[in-house]
């Protein structure tokens, strides 16, 4: 990477890829941002970008670097692997560019007192995941995760999903007459499976919808 590329990102604007942070301030907080690229399709934090996409850079940017990543390990778990680069504007002032990909070994989850917490990536936010985007998360990448038997509370879903095209794990529950695990776990079977897929929200429940083919 090098300096232009850079401005390239900044010009791009914060988005589902791109996280710009003017500095370090609460860096706890921040590792956020990483963990929720991670958990996603993966993509760029830059320390000394203004919110606007100004590169203004940052003072002292190897101290910034220094805090980040102690923070990363810090309160990271399990660890995460990312590609630093550091750019100078000036004598005075650069700017630090964090790279995660999408994780192989997701969800990574952030420690936030004694509880540790899943983000994921919506747009130009990160926001906590809910129970069936950290199940999905969790099972992902496992060789057994599309496995599904199609019965009663599938077609009822399907039916449900045919009249209001979207639906939340509470509204399918109430219409199928379900217990709430079970059709958290019936959402979840169907979207490993790539018949579903879900829409985080944030404050709100996730949305199911068909997969868009």
């Amino acid at each position: 990477m090098q300096l232009s590329d850079v401005h390239r990102l900044a010009a791009r604007g914060e988005g589902l890829h791109i996280e710009f942070k003017k500095k370090a301030t609460h860096p706890e907080k921040i590792v956020r941002e990483l963990v929720a690229l991670a958990n996603t399709e993966g993509g760029h934090l830059l320390i000394g970008v203004d919110d606007d996409g100004t590169v203004s850079g940052q003072r002292f940017i190897e101290e910034e670097i220094f805090v980040m990543e102690n923070a990363i390990e810090k309160y990271i778990r399990p660890a995460l692997g990312y590609e630093l680069s550091l750019f100078k504007l000036n004598e005075k002032k650069g700017v630090a560019v964090f790279y995660v990909a999408c994780s192989p070994n997701r969800p990574h989850l952030v420690k936030e007192g004694t509880q540790r917490q899943a983000y994921v990536r919506v747009a130009d936010r990160s926001i906590k995941a809910s129970r069936e985007m950290w199940e999905i998360l969790k099972r992902i990448d496992r060789p057994d995760a599309a496995v599904f038997t199609y019965g009663e509370k599938e077609t009822k879903l399907m039916q449900l999903l045919q009249e209001k095209g979207q639906i939340t794990v509470h509204e399918y529950a109430r219409a199928a007459e379900l217990p709430i695990f079970l059709a958290s776990r019936t959402l979840v079977r169907l979207v490993l499976a790539n018949v579903l897929e879900i829409l985080p929200r944030e404050e709100q429940q996730d949305l199911f919808q068909m997969k868009a083919t």
